[in-house]
């Protein structure tokens, strides 16, 4: 069992360090279609070789997600998913892995049900970190000081926007790692590799030794492989959503292991 002083997130960071690996981080919708697949997903994900995953929260207005991820969030509302419901499936999952989870929610949710309760909850079933893509570093003591009473790890996230005041800023509120979104707008669309990745990351870099994970674009095993040369990790969502809402048949869970199997081949090149 895992002791309060510890983390899952930066024993895996770690790990991955010493063995001068990158981490793999798959996304998926919880709910998408039901819990009881989502709970098999992320079994299904961690057997091809995921090092961290993390579970979207449904919500009515996500805003910084593309048409893959906003339909899986109108599926899982529609599949009435509670974030008790969630918690419970990181609970059931807690008996079979001890892989870290991350649960990504907008605040609202988080607000309704009410922060301490919120947090109480997530370190009672498992939950390793939260990214909240609508809440500011900085901008929400009570919640940063709720998260290091619970241990839970906050992940802030930075765009290729970002001031270097606001790299400053969510190097000196994040914990656990650093999301860098390497592109503006909406998840999802044509990541263009380049220079300009590498440019940002050592930026960040200046102002934090946390690891940087990479996100938003990345579809296959040759972005992949390109993108992990310069971050700590790479975090593939959309990708794996699509394949999750195209393929209703139940051998869904051994294609999610085959693509997550090629992509973490493609990190260890």
């Amino acid at each position: 069992m895992t002791l309060l002083t510890e983390n899952r997130i930066d024993r895996t960071f770690q790990r991955l360090r010493n063995k001068k690996e990158k981490a793999l981080i798959p996304y998926i919708m919880a709910g998408d279609p039901s819990l009881e697949m989502t709970e098999k997903f992320v079994l299904a994900l961690e057997t091809g070789g995921a090092d961290l995953v993390e579970i979207g929260v449904p919500f009515t207005d996500p805003l910084a997600d593309g048409p893959v991820i906003q339909k899986a969030a109108g599926r899982g509302l529609k599949n009435k998913t509670t974030l008790s419901g969630i918690f419970q499936t990181v609970k059931r999952l807690r008996e079979q892995t001890e892989i870290p989870i991350i649960l990504m929610s907008y605040y609202n949710p988080i607000f309704r049900y009410g922060e301490e309760r919120f947090l109480a909850h997530a370190r009672q079933s498992g939950v390793d970190g939260v990214i909240i893509p609508d809440l500011p570093a900085g901008e929400s003591h009570s919640w940063e000081s709720f998260a290091k009473k619970e241990n839970i790890k906050t992940i802030f996230l930075l765009a290729p926007t970002s001031s270097e005041s606001r790299i400053k800023k969510v190097a000196g509120a994040s914990s656990g790692f650093i999301y860098y979104v390497a592109l503006t707008g909406i998840t999802g669309a044509k990541l263009t590799i380049g220079k300009e990745i590498e440019k940002r990351i050592k930026k960040i870099r200046k102002h934090s030794s946390l690891p940087v994970a990479v996100g938003f674009g990345i579809s296959n095993p040759r972005e992949a492989r390109e993108i992990s040369r310069n971050a700590d990790g790479i975090i593939v969502g959309s990708a794996i959503v699509k394949r999750i809402e195209e393929d209703t048949h139940p051998s869904v869970c051994s294609s999610l292991t085959n693509f997550i199997r090629s992509l973490k081949k493609s990190l260890l090149k």
